[in-house]
């Protein structure tokens, strides 16, 4: 099962995500990293493991309000052997494709035929299926056309983001059941090895993380058996 570190950026520092509450998100400061610039969070996950993906959201993007492309551009240069993932609201993907895999988030989209032309048109693009409690942040009717999807699709739990509450496990079943050939990845919510350890006997495929990681609740340890198992 793939683990995957999490950078939500905002006004070009890393920030701590809580509940989706985005106006409210704070700079980063943690025991695993006492600082908010991006490349020193980085190589302090990378101090912890020597992960090969990272997943970015560019929040100012998403929102509409700005841009961090220069700085994930800086970090693509810095750690060219690392695959990045990257949200930031579908604005600039001529230069983000160049570098990245562009992550398209429901949030950002308007129809299932937008979406159908995105998969169609961009290079090796990731779903984001994003949910506000038990509500669907995206074009109605989306979260059900599976043949609209491309195979990498994350379930995002933006409620349950920096709150380790656990992960969502009945949505991401249900879509399993649903298209057993989907490689489906858990975000939000997810606290330690025993929520790993249920994800993985559900099938997904992966799991996003940020604050099970800086909390070392997920430590080296956790992460190599998971990864190597």
């Amino acid at each position: 099962m793939k683990l995957i570190p999490v950078i939500d950026m905002m006004h070009n520092r890393v920030v701590v995500a809580n509940s989706g509450k985005r106006h409210a998100y704070a700079a980063a400061d943690t025991p695993l990293c006492r600082s908010s610039r991006p490349q020193e969070v980085l190589s302090a996950l990378l101090d912890l493991y020597p992960f090969d993906t990272l997943y970015i959201a560019d929040l100012d993007a998403i929102c509409g309000s700005g841009s961090n492309l220069e700085l994930i551009y800086a970090l693509h240069l810095k750690y060219p052997e690392i695959n990045l993932w990257v949200d930031n609201g579908l604005t600039d993907l001529g230069r983000l494709c160049g570098f990245a895999r562009p992550v398209i988030g429901t949030e950002s989209i308007v129809s299932c035929e937008q979406l159908a032309h995105l998969v169609a048109s961009l290079p090796s693009p990731v779903l984001s299926l994003d949910y506000h409690d038990d509500h669907f942040k995206g074009p109605a009717g989306l979260d059900r056309h599976v043949d609209y999807w491309p195979e990498d699709v994350i379930v995002m739990s933006l409620t349950r983001v920096g709150t380790s509450t656990g992960p969502d496990t009945t949505r991401l079943q249900q879509f399993l059941n649903l298209q057993p050939r989907l490689r489906l990845y858990a975000a939000g919510g997810i606290r330690d090895q025993q929520d790993l350890q249920q994800l993985r006997s559900i099938g997904a495929a992966g799991v996003l993380l940020s604050t099970a990681l800086h909390q070392g609740a997920i430590d080296h340890g956790v992460i190599d058996r998971f990864i190597n198992a």
